[in-house]
């Protein structure tokens, strides 16, 4: 029987993933009529989508066996209230390892001090600052999910201490695991170099305000690849110019692109980087799209299920 899949991850996307998405169906073994325009909602077996629009109306959709999202946030969904279908977010090794790069990069050029090198090209010699071994540097990652706790440990096995901080309780190989609003205080004075993987609900909003920032060992960096909420943007401007953080790498903001006058822009403290710590791409979002649909029309356990009460 024909599985109908909607695309509605908006038109600029189609054109990536049509070929992909059919590549994966084939390999999957699945008869799917694959379309971006579903002129008869009822019909639709599963919704490919991507918050690229306004909000979007699942209601018509009431025989849609699930929502497949090909982003990993899906904070922009969870709180639609036309929502009753079961969502997926997107969790595929490509996105992981992309963010992983991203992470271990910028730490070790933190580590390093390599700015002061790059930046510093003044004919004058330099050499009486040396690093610490990567055993000495201190880094706690907030958030171990899959994309928190691939990174904590990669930042591992090159020999970083790492803490990994969570909500919940949880046991990563390599890592000192801590939870709770208790954990969160210890992993933060630990913290010699920061990294924020956590996914954005009302719990994680503003978490790092100035009373946490101040709990941060002095001179310390934060790298923020997560979400741009996560960060009080006027504490973190306040920590950099007290010195008491003495840099913040910053891909992701509450406002995207980052406005022309934002003064993250102008601080000599601050990188900013366009949102590119970790994209989806196209060729594996699709083999796990077409597993989702595999096991859906199997009647399996989904991938990725997301828990709307936690919001991720």
């Amino acid at each position: 029987m024909t599985i109908n899949v909607f695309f509605a991850a908006g038109s600029d996307s189609w054109a990536e993933y049509q070929g992909p998405l059919g590549d994966a169906f084939a390999e999957a073994g699945l008869d799917v009529a694959l379309s971006p325009e579903a002129p008869d909602p009822t019909r639709v077996d599963y919704l490919i989508y991507a918050p690229t629009r306004g909000e979007f109306d699942f209601s018509p959709y009431q025989n849609c066996k699930a929502v497949l999202n090909l982003w990993a946030g899906v904070e922009r969904i969870v709180t639609n209230p036309t929502l009753t279908q079961p969502l997926c977010r997107m969790v595929n090794h490509e996105l992981t390892e992309g963010m992983v790069e991203y992470v271990v990069g910028h730490v070790l050029r933190h580590h390093l001090g390599m700015d002061a090198h790059i930046h510093g090209q003044d004919s004058i010699w330099r050499n009486t600052v040396l690093p610490p071994l990567a055993r000495q540097r201190r880094v706690t990652v907030l958030g171990m999910g899959a994309l928190g706790s691939a990174a904590g440990q990669a930042l591992t096995a090159l020999n970083f201490p790492v803490t990994g901080w969570s909500r919940t309780e949880k046991s990563i190989p390599g890592l000192r695991c801590v939870w709770s609003d208790e954990g969160l205080s210890v992993a933060l004075a630990c913290a010699d170099i920061l990294v924020t993987l956590l996914p954005r609900t009302p719990d994680t909003d503003n978490l790092l305000n100035a009373e946490r920032l101040a709990l941060m060992p002095s001179g310390a960096v934060i790298i923020n690849p997560g979400r741009g909420q996560l960060i009080d943007d006027d504490a973190l401007l306040a920590a950099l110019d007290a010195g008491h953080i003495s840099h913040a790498t910053l891909d992701v903001f509450r406002v995207e692109p980052l406005p022309p006058d934002h003064p993250y822009w102008a601080h000599p403290k601050v990188t900013i980087t366009p949102h590119i710590a970790a994209d989806t791409r196209a060729g594996s979002a699709a083999r796990v799209v077409a597993e989702n649909i595999r096991r859906g029309e199997a009647g399996e356990s989904l991938l990725h299920l997301v828990d709307r009460a936690r919001g991720y």
